[in-house]
Order: C-alpha cells, then structure tokens, then sequence
C-alpha cells in the first residue's frame, strides 16, 4: 500500500513541480534504467539467498527512500536549495527504488512457492494478486485524499509508518532458504534462466504480450494530466481515477479465486488485453469524470483477468530452483513494459498532444494481440487447471 501511495504522489508533485507531462515519463525512465539492467544478476543472487531476508532488506531500503523524499518535500529544503534541486533529487531516489526494484520483485514472486504446497499454488497466486491489488486500490485512492488534506510531507510521513508496519510483518516469517543446486558461475547461472522461458513458449509470449501491450497502453501515467487540465478534479478526483483500474482489477480477481478459469485461459489472456486497449480509447476521448472512471474501471478488469492468468502460467510452468531468475526475466518485461510505456506516453504526449497519445497508444495494443494471436499459436491454445 506504501508503494502504490508513493507512486501516486511522486506523479502528482512532479506535475505540480514542472507542469509538463514529459516529467512524468521520465520518472518511468528513472526507474525502469536500473530496474531492467540489474535484473538479471538480481535473479541469480535471489535464487542463491535466503528470500524471506531479501525481502526484509528491500523494504528497509525502500523505507530510507522514503525518509529522503520527506526530506526532499519539506518547505526548508525547497527553500535552502530551490525547486530545481528538489526535481533532480527526486529522479536521483527513483533511480535508487529501480535498483531495489530489480530484487524484490523476483524475491516476492519467489517466495510464494515456499509459503505454500504446490497443489494449492495456482489458487495462491490468485489470492496474492487479490491483496496487491487490495493494497494498491487503497494507496492509489488513499494518496490522493492525503495530498488534499496533508500535503506531500504528510502523505510521504503516512508512507514511512506503512513500510514500518511492513517490516514488522516481514519478521513474522520464518527463514526461506533458497533450493539446493549445484554451482554455477554467475553468467551460466543467468543464461540458464533465459533459457528456460525462451524455450517455453506459454511463457515467453505471456511475457511478450504483457511487454508491448503496456508499453503502449500506458493511459494512466497521462492521469494527472487528465485530472488537473482535462476533467479538473483535484487530487481528490485524480486519486479516484488512480484506484478506478485497481478497483475492477480486485473485484475480478476476487471472483476468479472463487470461480476460476477452467479452460481456455490463452484465449481469454488475448482478448482480455484487447479490451485493455479499448478502454484506453474511451478513456482517452472522454471529457466527462464518470465516463473517464468507468473506462479505467473495465481496463482494471481486463487486466485483472491477464494478470492472473500470466501469473498463473509463470508460477506453474517454472521449477523452484529457477524461480529467482525467471522471476527476474519477468520482472524485466513487467518493469520495461510499465515505466517505458510511462516514458513513451509522456514523449507521445508531447509530440502528439496528450488525448491523441493516449489513444494511438490503445489502438496499438490491440494491434499487439492481433500479432500475438498469430505470431503465438501456443499461448492462444494453453489451458490449465
């Protein structure tokens, strides 16, 4: 929740600072440098580590991001060193948050493996997408409440008390060590990894799929534009707008973990990513705050769907010993896919003007799932149970 409220509120205060929505795309390029260049020897090391204290780190080290954005935020600080300086260091703390990124992720996803038996992991999955996107529903809508009624400095201090509580949860869990393999140089090791989801084509084109389909229907990075200077909500209305898509996303996920999918999973994954790209459309054209929300809403709900089914085909389809690198591989796609299509929006949006961006970047990813559906015949053909 912490994460997803931090996320919220650097978006806002970077357009309150620079009024120029290409500064949104470069928080999306801050991050995802560091993100996707560690990422592959992040993997290595957390399928050598004991998972449960890489978490334990990573948070630690988000928190002490955290503690220097407040820093950053607070009237002295603007003061002393002007809003230039506060910019710059913002991009400098998000750059840090891509490195730590790079190895939680994969100790996350990792994890949940050791948590539970295998014969109870697909419906694991769903229920840990269910409480992220519990938690990111909550801090999208919760940060924008904050921002009006405490500022930045206020919400940045909610923040820190979130990621406190985190690490005294964390601490709760018992010591996950990693699988015993043999040893392996840290190249072979990694390479190994690429392998695995090169050759196994249900994971690749999930990965591919998610890759370009996000990194052109990346609409909500364009919401604090569309907030403050197309429907003119405030930030009560911009975190609204934030938490429409989680809002689907968990009531769909919710009900997939009640009524899961029983066949066809490859087909819907595809048409579900399409719809994603229409709601862009729509939310893209609209003018009206209700139409804008219900259109963020369904994407929410599409998306849910792919992000279950894809989370489900990673976890079943990868042995435990490669979790951390495949995980990795993953979360390259996911960070590339998620801050480029950030960057590209924010580029787009200059070039094209915001409203054309967004709906050129709709009409893309479906172009995206035609190609797939064509390109993947064995994605469109998976089924699991």
């Amino acid at each position: 929740m912490g994460l997803r409220m931090m996320g919220t509120l650097v978006g806002w205060w970077m357009y309150e600072l620079t009024n120029d929505p290409l500064a949104l795309g470069l928080i999306g390029l801050s991050e995802v440098i560091p993100a996707v260049s560690m990422a592959l020897y992040a993997g290595h090391i957390v399928d050598r580590s004991d998972r449960r204290n890489m978490i334990i780190r990573a948070v630690l080290s988000y928190g002490i991001c955290v503690s220097l954005l407040l820093f950053i935020s607070t009237a002295f600080f603007t003061h002393q060193f002007g809003k230039s300086t506060v910019i710059y260091l913002v991009y400098l703390v998000i750059f840090i948050t891509g490195i730590i990124r790079a190895f939680s992720g994969p100790s996350f996803g990792a994890v949940i493996s050791q948590l539970v038996p295998r014969s109870h992991l697909a419906n694991a999955v769903t229920w840990s997408q269910g409480t992220w996107l519990t938690a990111s529903v909550t801090g999208h809508s919760l940060a924008g409440f904050l921002i009006a009624g405490f500022g930045i400095t206020g919400t940045l201090t909610a923040i820190i008390l979130m990621i406190a509580m985190a690490l005294l949860i964390f601490n709760t869990i018992g010591q996950k060590p990693a699988p015993p393999q043999a040893e392996k140089k840290t190249w072979e090791s990694v390479k190994e990894g690429l392998r695995f989801v090169y050759k196994t084509k249900e994971v690749l084109g999930a990965l591919v799929l998610d890759l370009f389909a996000v990194l052109f229907g990346g609409a909500v990075a364009m919401v604090p534009v569309f907030a403050k200077d197309i429907l003119k909500v405030g930030p009560i209305g911009f975190g609204w707008l934030n938490a429409a898509a989680d809002f689907g996303a968990i009531i769909i996920v919710i009900l997939l973990t009640v009524f899961p999918l029983k066949k066809q999973q490859g087909k819907i994954l595809l048409f579900s990513v399409a719809g994603f790209g229409m709601t862009i459309i729509v939310f893209g054209l609209s003018k009206l705050f209700w139409l804008s929300f219900a259109a963020l809403f369904m994407g929410g709900v599409l998306d849910g769907i792919s992000i279950v089914v894809r989370g489900t085909i990673l976890q079943l389809k990868t042995p435990d010993e490669l979790r951390g690198r495949v995980l990795s591989v993953n979360s390259m796609f996911i960070n590339s896919s998620n801050e480029l299509g950030q960057f590209e929006s924010g580029i787009a949006a200059k070039l094209m003007g915001v409203v054309p961006s967004v709906v050129f970047g709709g009409c893309m990813t479906i172009a995206v799932v035609i190609a797939t559906w064509f390109k993947a015949p064995k994605l469109k053909k998976l089924e699991y149970e």
